[in-house]
């Protein structure tokens, strides 16, 4: 009896400071946001750096280089940002006359065709200026995110600086070598999975730019960027970066090039998140498919739009943390792809 209440101490003892925890990061988002960001692009960036550092390089050089390359990034993606918002603020009006002229003409055909639609509720309900307004606000605060550059950039100088010695400040901290040893294991396996994902959805981005450019829809290389992105967020991410591309070529086009695009966009993830990526990845994540789904919506709840975009590694350091206690290797095993315990 007193084991059983022991039991069921421990675990509202645990889920109450669950709750508490997940108050905390929802509420200091702010900061959180970009402190993640960072942590992401560090992991990036890490066997970058590595790899110049094992072909002879100095460590003060091979930090320059990425330092470097970093900033250049950057830039390039704060000038095209910068003027695809304005780009797109200038065309804002031609687009949502454009695409309310398209709708009110969709409604009217399928009048003619004996199908009665309630016409003034649908151009209401579904406004293409809200859709157009929609990515010009997306835009906007993908900005601001930007503006959190140097915060990141100047993280991950100091992350890259203190990953030689992070292993042996651990091990003077961490008695246990199994402990040292998983730690290890743990941060091999993020870093495998971001760097992994970050060239496939790098070929993914690459790939539907070059497809709108050549269909000459506007700002393809923002929407190549977008694809980039967005291939982060698992299930849906593909699927909203497809939408604003095909909005504008509707616009710019009609229905012909737009089928193209539409068609391309399917390919291009069907090839690469259903045939490439499985191949490439394996089953090293271990992830079921419901968790990944629900991680999605949950770290989207607690940190927005970048709590999506991070919710599968977000979701892994969660399981591997719980895999390392005996008492909570249980939730570790409901959160896994197969019935077994992970080693």
């Amino acid at each position: 009896m007193n084991t059983s209440r022991a039991t069921a101490s421990r675990f509202l003892t645990s889920f109450a400071s669950f709750v508490i925890v997940i108050a905390g990061l929802k509420l200091s988002s702010h900061f959180v946001v970009p402190v993640l960001l960072a942590v992401f692009f560090s992991i990036i960036c890490l066997p970058l750096f590595h790899f110049f550092y094992k072909k002879g390089l100095p460590k003060w050089l091979s930090l320059v280089i990425v330092f470097l390359l970093i900033i250049a990034i950057f830039a390039a993606v704060g000038v095209m940002i910068s003027s695809s918002i304005q780009g797109f603020s200038t065309n804002l009006p031609s687009y949502q006359q454009k695409l309310s002229a398209l709708a009110e003409k969709s409604l009217g055909l399928a009048t003619e065709i004996g199908l009665k639609l309630p016409k003034e509720k649908l151009l209401k309900l579904f406004n293409p200026g809200t859709l157009v307004r929609y990515i010009g606000i997306s835009l906007k605060s993908f900005g601001n995110v930007m503006s959190s550059g140097l915060f990141i950039i100047l993280f991950v100088i100091f992350v890259l600086l203190e990953a030689s010695v992070f292993t042996k400040k651990l091990s003077h901290i961490v008695k246990n070598p199994s402990s040292i040893s998983y730690f290890e294991t743990f941060f091999i396996n993020v870093t495998r999975y971001v760097a992994l994902k970050t060239l496939l959805s790098l070929i993914t981005g690459l790939t539907a730019s070059l497809l709108l450019l050549t269909l000459g829809v506007d700002f393809a290389l923002l929407w190549g960027l977008a694809a980039f992105l967005l291939n982060f967020i698992p299930t849906i991410g593909s699927l909203l970066a497809a939408i604003p591309p095909i909005l504008i070529c509707l616009i710019q086009f009609g229905i012909g090039k737009t089928m193209i695009v539409a068609i391309g966009y399917a390919i291009i993830n069907i090839i690469i998140g259903n045939v490439v990526e499985p191949k490439v990845m394996g089953k090293k994540l271990g992830l079921s498919t419901l968790v990944v789904f629900i991680s999605l919506v949950f770290w989207g709840w607690v940190f927005g739009p970048v709590g999506m975009f991070l919710s599968v590694p977000l979701t892994m350091v969660v399981k591997i943390a719980l895999d390392s206690q005996e008492e909570t290797r249980w939730i570790a095993i409901l959160l896994s792809d197969n019935a077994v315990e992970t080693d």
